[in-house]
This record gives C-alpha cells, structure tokens and sequence, in this order.
C-alpha cells in the first residue's frame, strides 16, 4: 500500500475519529416519526424529503428522508417547538405547525401523512428538498442509492458494485461478499438468465446508470431464497416513480473508446404507471499479466515455466426495459414487465511461453493468439399483481416470470511454436477452433401473504418455484495442413444439458413486546439439478452420463432484536443457508484456452451447507448513522478452486474441502463532517480457517484479513459536487495459497447547471492505476506467481438532460395544506 493510499485513510479516519467525539457530546434525547403514503392511493412514498425548523429562529434543525417503505424518523432533536414540513416532487407540502419535544414528551408520533397530488403548478417548497439519502442502513438489511455514484458515472453494473460497502469484485467480474464469493446476486429481486446466468457477463452487460439502488441482505430471512453463503445481493433497475410526463437523456464518453447511452421515458396518473428505458454501452478493457510456475523439486527437463499475456476485450450491449402498472382499485394493482438484452463480446489475447530447464536454457518456446468472439440475447417477461385488505398491513402477491435467452461463442487458438526441445520449429501455426452454442429458460412462480394478527404481530406465508433449463454444447476442430481440412476434435467436443429445480415453502411469526422484537422462521426446500454430458469416441460416436445432485432441507432463521435509549438497538440472528454448484461449475468440459493453466467443472460436487449467526449493534446520533456487525459463519462442504499438476499445465477444478469457518466484525457508517461533506465508511475484518481433505492437497489454512473503503462526498461552490472513494483490500488466504494486498483511487465530479434540468459529470477510475489481482499458490510441488491488471486510468464525461411535468390539474382541494395535515391528527 503506497503513502498515497496510507495518508489519504489516515487523513480521513482522523477528521471522522474527532467528529464522532463532537458530536456524540452534543445529541438530544427528541424523536418525530411518521409514514407518507399517498391520499389516492394509500401506496407509500418512499424519499420524501422532510425538515424540522425551530419556530423561534426559523432556522432548520435537521432534514432527513423516508426510507423506501416511506417511513420517516427525525433522531437526536433539543427540546423546543417546531414546525415539522413533508415535501415531494409532484405533491402538496404538508406541513405540521407546533409540534413540542420536552423531558416527558419526547418521542412523537405522527402517525400517517397522506399526500395529496400538487393542484396545477410545481411544489414551491423544492428548494429544501434534500439530496437522496446515499445510504439507509437496518440491521437485516442495507439499501445504497448508487444512481447517485459519481465514481461509476458511465461504467458497467461491475464497476458500480466496487463502489458499494461490503462488495468486492475480481478482475473477472467475480463478486464476493464480506470476502466470501458464495453470494446470491438478484436483478430486481429475481435471477437474471443473461449469458445463461453467469453473473460476471450480467454485470458487464448491465451500465451503471440502468440501476438506481443495491440492497445488500447478509442474513436473509426464511421468506428469502436460502441459497448464497455470505447472503444476497439485490440490484434494483430504475423504474418511474415520479407523477406527469418525465424523460431523462444520458450520454458518457470516454479514453479508450469507450461510450455509453441511456434514455428514459414515463408517464403517470392516478390509475397508471407507463415506464420505458433504453441503454447502450460500448466498453473497452485492456489487460495484461503474467503466470509463472517454479517446478519443486526440479524435472528432468523442465525447472519453470513463464507465461506473459496482452489482452483486449470488447463489450457491445443493448439493453431495454418497459413496464405498466394498472391500478385495478384503491388496494389492487396489476403490473407488467419487459426486458431484453443484446450483447457481443470480442475479446483477443496475445500470449508468450517460455519452458526453462534447470540451468535457465530454454527448452520450448511459443507464442498464441487467442480470440473469443461471442454475444447472444435474452428476454424477460414478467406479471405481478399486489392485492391489499380493509386490514392495515395485509397484503397478497403474486408474481410469475419466464427468461429466454441464446449464447454462443467462437474461439480461434493459433499457437506458433518457434522453439521446441531447444531445435527451432519451421511447422506450420497449430490452428484450433472451438464453437459453442447455448440456450436457456427459466421460469419463476411465487405468492406472497402477509397477515398481521395483532398490533404488534404478524405472520406471512408463501410459495416460490424456480425452473432453470440450460443446454450448451460445444464443437471443436483442429487444421490439417496435408488435408487442407479442419478435422473433428473429439476429446474437447460435448453436449452438456442442465435443469434446476427449487421448490419452498416458507412461514415467518414475527412480534414485539415492549422493546423486545422477535421473528422466527423456517423454509422448506426441494433442490433437484440434473445434468447430462454427451461425450464422443474417437470415432464419433456420442454417448451420453447423467448426474443428479437431489437434496430436501429445513432452513430456520431466528431474529431477536432488542431496542435500546438514545436511539440505540441490537439484533441477534441466525439463518442456515446454502451454495448449490451451478451448471457450469458441474460442466467436465476442459477449457484449454490458458495453454499453462486450464479449467474444468466437477461433475460430482456437492452444494454448500452453511449456518450463519450475526450479533449487530446501531447507533444514530444527529450527524452519524452507525452500524457494527460481528459475524460467524460455518461452511460444511465448502466449494474451492483446486490447482492440480498435471504433466506440462495446472488443472483447476473446483471440488469440496472438509468445511471452513469464517469469521469477523464488518463496521459501516455515514459521517456529516461538515455542511458540505459527508463520509461513508466500511471496514471488514475477518479470520478465515479452511479444513480440507489431503487428496486435494489443501489439508488445512487460516489467516486474518481485512479490506475498507471510504467514499466522500462534497458540495463544492458554483453547484458542484464531488465524489472521491478509495478502496484496500489486504493480503487474504486462499486453500493453496494467498492473494496479495490492493488498493485503488476512483474521483468523480459533476456541475448541474443553473435550470437544474442538466449536468455534466467527470469521473475517473482507478486514478493511480493500481487496480490489479496477484496471488501466490502452491500445488503438488509447483508453485505458481499470477498477475492480472487493467492497464490504464479510466475517464469518462457524461451530459445528462432531464425533462418532465410532476403535476396535474386535479380538482381544486377548499382545505390549504396546512389545515389538511392538521385534519390528518386523527389518523397520526
């Protein structure tokens, strides 16, 4: 970690060390919480904006926004009078005039604030309307509006996520949560099928500006799917949610050429909701690398093997959403939904080999060029009903899903011996060509009913199917030079078909007694994944081996959350979860692609049996939000990536060790330092300990790490604003070995201009250009020393132009705002 990184965290975590000391001394014991919903529609608002304003000084005391359920909480208020104030684009602002906080009245209760659509011309009270909220922390689950990440401004859905507390991704795209990579990720709630569900592709695939928040879920529920180890990861695509007509343009270009777009347009009233959004992106990625292999003790003829590699991948991605909410009834809506995404990849390697002896001479030496040219497109269709009762907080839902997608893929591997057993090669270049082809669908059944059985209590219920079919089959060849031909290579060529069946039930009882809040639950699951390899002989001749991985399990999750003064609580929660093998971990077909190091899926590995237990303690002051959380998890039939030697290359599979047990204490938190800065801050540290099996040659690791990052934010004069985030992750261990520390700068800045209906945004990523993967392993003798870096700081520039209007001529209401809020008390 160079001092660049060291005195830009030191800095940092000094100003936020003393500001959390000021502040802690001078808090106030008053509360005011409220729920906005909308008087039509009784649906809630979620980020409206609220103030609290002295009724002597006429000064604000504080501002907050309603989380995405609507509801609203003022923490840390003096004792006084004060006039409380709700305001919303598109609606009348609320206003409560006298509300008194003292010693023996100081937590009030407002009940619910019904809004009412603006009459005829636009909310005069937008000027006090706070930003939204970058983050809004619970115990069991955590929401960041990433629309507002200056950093990934024009980058991919992978590049958004590196901004996100808790959230580190691998130059291949790969997610890990809390360092565990066995994380379910979820687009709008739901598996996405794009490039057959590989989520690195789905990332690369989705931009940045397509996604408006991510909710992090890191001990899910028993109502929540069961699979992931370290929990789920949710992105949320923009939708409308603004009343009128509304549009908004984006477009981003950058060095390297890189260029993105993105479209919106909306309309709403009281009985619809109509909503469409375009995207383009166009992404470059240049990389490089090495992979280089000591052999112990030495062979005969060969000592290390060194591999260099230049690479270039290019991304080509189209991506449509539409939607229509029909408001059937004051408590019935019916929705529908539509996607679909076009991609093309074209990524090129150029890759050099040299086989040493033991006295440094060379024994072989090669060159290959690689190109990967593939793409395929998919297509989502979605039906959602929500039916609500005269009954608060009574709900049904339903939801069915159907994804259709194809993918394919043609790699070209030219090979060019020129040295080879110390003689120099004239042989022609070898050609091989392997194509592949894929088709996917799924299907997504689920209801959903909630039933409160108290004032306090309530129970919910519901049903989910899963339905995932994959087929991808794959056809090599090799050139012959005397034949002129391309033959069939048999050995790499196969069929592989997969189908992933989940079916639950789940039943949830929460209540609370006093300060005492308890939820207890249990999931049922019934897990079936088939799959079928069709192999060929030497002659041709296909034959096909069926594998079944078949499990039923009981998954319980217990929730006790206990609230405390000065706005204070703890939660003590376990769930067991679980990591099922995809089908393309399961896949046997070798990828031969990396001529040193190949990989292979494990037709026999077992899914993960994972038990979670998390203790986590909040705290909100007037200008802090802090969360700690210490964590356990324990992993029976833990999944890793195993290296293998096998004569000239290394074979990794992914198989299943004896268990490991991962612990830590994960520490977030937002900081207002100052009027026109805030921080938000993250800090994981972990202990890991992995238990193998000795044929894997992985018997048994442990080691501490930690990673932290930290995003500021700051208004600047002349309405800019800047963003700056820096990112560490220390050296962490692996079942054969350890990858090495990182650290990376991203900065960002944007000038709204005066109509406030336009920007202009500039970001760059990875401003020292340090955001590289190293590792070192160790594996039946050889030890291998692996880099991999995208070359080049990335800069983007990006012109947004935003257009609507949130008003409609509704009929004139005789009652001002103020005596209407006031007419609400009853219902507060």
């Amino acid at each position: 970690m160079t001092n660049y990184a060291c005195n830009f965290l030191l800095l940092t975590f000094a100003i936020l060390t003393f500001q959390i000391t000021a502040n802690a001394q001078s808090t106030g014991d008053g509360k005011i919480t409220a729920k906005v919903v909308d008087a039509q529609s009784n649906e809630t608002i979620p980020f409206a904006s609220a103030i609290v304003i002295d009724r002597k000084t006429k000064a604000v005391v504080k501002g907050v926004q309603a989380d995405v359920n609507g509801n609203l909480t003022v923490n840390a208020l003096p004792k006084g009078t004060f006039t409380f104030k709700v305001s919303y684009v598109g609606y009348q602002t609320m206003v409560r005039d006298s509300v008194s906080i003292s010693d023996t009245h100081n937590n009030i209760n407002l009940g619910t604030v019904k809004m009412k659509p603006a009459k005829g011309t636009a909310l005069k009270e937008v000027a006090i309307t706070a930003q939204k909220a970058t983050m809004q922390l619970g115990i069991d689950k955590k929401v960041f509006s990433v629309d507002q990440s200056l950093v990934s401004e024009g980058g991919s859905a992978s590049d958004l996520l590196q901004n996100v507390p808790s959230i580190q991704s691998d130059i291949d795209g790969n997610i890990s949560l809390r360092g565990s990579t066995g994380v379910k990720v979820l687009i709008d709630g739901k598996p996405s099928m794009i490039a057959g569900g590989n989520v690195a592709q789905i990332l690369q695939s989705l931009p940045a500006s397509s996604i408006e928040t991510v909710e992090l879920i890191t001990n899910p529920s028993a109502k929540y799917d069961a699979e992931g180890q370290s929990g789920i990861i949710n992105i949320v695509l923009k939708k409308n949610k603004k009343l009128g007509l509304n549009g908004s343009v984006a477009l981003t270009a950058g060095n390297r050429d890189n260029y993105n777009a993105n479209t919106s347009l909306s309309f709403q009233n009281s009985k619809i909701n109509v909503y469409g959004n375009y995207s383009y992106r166009n992404g470059n990625r240049f990389g490089g690398g090495y992979n280089n292999l000591s052999y112990t003790p030495f062979r005969t003829d060969t000592a290390f093997a060194n591999q260099k590699t230049d690479s270039k991948s290019s991304d080509i991605g189209h991506n449509v959403k539409a939607g229509l909410d029909y408001y059937l009834g004051e408590k019935s809506i019916i929705s529908f939904t539509g996607g679909f995404n076009q991609r093309d990849n074209d990524r090129r390697e150029f890759i050099n080999i040299e086989i040493l002896k033991p006295d440094y001479i060379a024994r072989d030496l090669s060159s290959r060029n690689n190109t990967n040219k593939g793409g395929g497109h998919t297509y989502d269709l979605s039906l959602d009903f929500v039916q609500k009762f005269k009954k608060p907080k009574e709900e049904l839902t339903f939801n069915f899903s159907y994804s259709n997608g194809t993918n394919n893929s043609n790699q070209n591997l030219s090979t060019d011996m020129y040295f080879y057993n110390g003689v120099p090669v004239s042989n022609p270049v070898e050609i091989q060509i392997n194509d592949g082809t894929g088709t996917n669908n799924s299907y997504n059944i689920q209801v959903d009913y909630s039933l409160p059985i108290s004032k306090t209590g309530k129970i919910e219920t519901g049903y989910r199917s899963q339905i995932r079919n994959v087929v991808n089959n794959t056809f090599s060849t090799n050139f012959d030079y005397a034949s002129d031909l391309y033959i069939p290579n048999y050995a790499l060529t196969n069929n592989f078909d997969s189908k992933d069946q989940v079916h639950a039930l789940y039943i949830n009882y929460q209540n609370q007694y006093k300060n005492f809040g308890y939820q207890l639950g249990l999931r049922a699951e019934d897990a079936v994944l088939d799959t079928r390899l069709g192999s060929f002989n030497e002659s041709g001749d296909l034959s096909y081996t069926p594998g079944k991985v078949d499990y039923r399990r009981l998954y319980p999750s217990i929730f006790l959350t206990q609230k405390l003064n000065k706005e204070q609580q703890l939660q003590l929660s376990y769930s067991r979860r679980v990591n099922r093998p995809r089908g393309w971990d399961t896949n046997p077909f070798v990828d031969v692609s990396d001529p040193l190091v190949r990989r292979q899926g494990n037709p026999n590995l077992k899914p993960e049996d994972v038990h979670a237990y998390e203790l986590s303690y909040s705290k909100y002051w007037k200008k802090i939000t802090f969360i700690s959380t210490a964590y356990m998890r324990q992993t029976n039939d833990v999944i890793q990536r195993i290296r293998t030697n096998i004569d000239d290359y290394i074979l990794v599979t992914p198989q299943n060790l004896a268990s490991e047990i991962s612990s830590g204490l994960e520490l977030i938190g937002r900081f207002d330092v100052a009027k026109s800065w805030n921080v938000t801050g993250n800090a994981n540290l972990y202990q890991r300990k992995l238990n193998g099996i000795p044929v894997n040659s992985a018997v048994e690791s442990s080691g501490f790490s930690w990673n932290a990052n930290l995003t500021n934010n700051f208004v600047l004069p002349y309405n800019i604003t800047l963003q700056i985030k820096g990112d560490y992750r220390s050296k962490e261990i692996m079942a054969q070995g350890t990858r090495n520390a990182m650290y990376v700068i991203d900065a960002g800045a944007k000038y709204d201009f005066k109509n406030k209906a336009s920007s202009l945004s500039l970001n760059v990523r990875d401003v020292f250009n340090t955001r590289n993967w190293s590792m070192t392993t160790t594996a039946n003798g050889v030890v291998t020393d692996f880099k991999r870096n995208m070359r080049g700081t990335i800069m983007s520039l990006t012109y947004s132009y935003r257009f609507g209007k949130n008003n409609f001529n509704f009929k004139k209401n005789k009652k001002s705002d103020q005596q209407e809020m006031r007419s609400d008390e009853e219902s507060f």
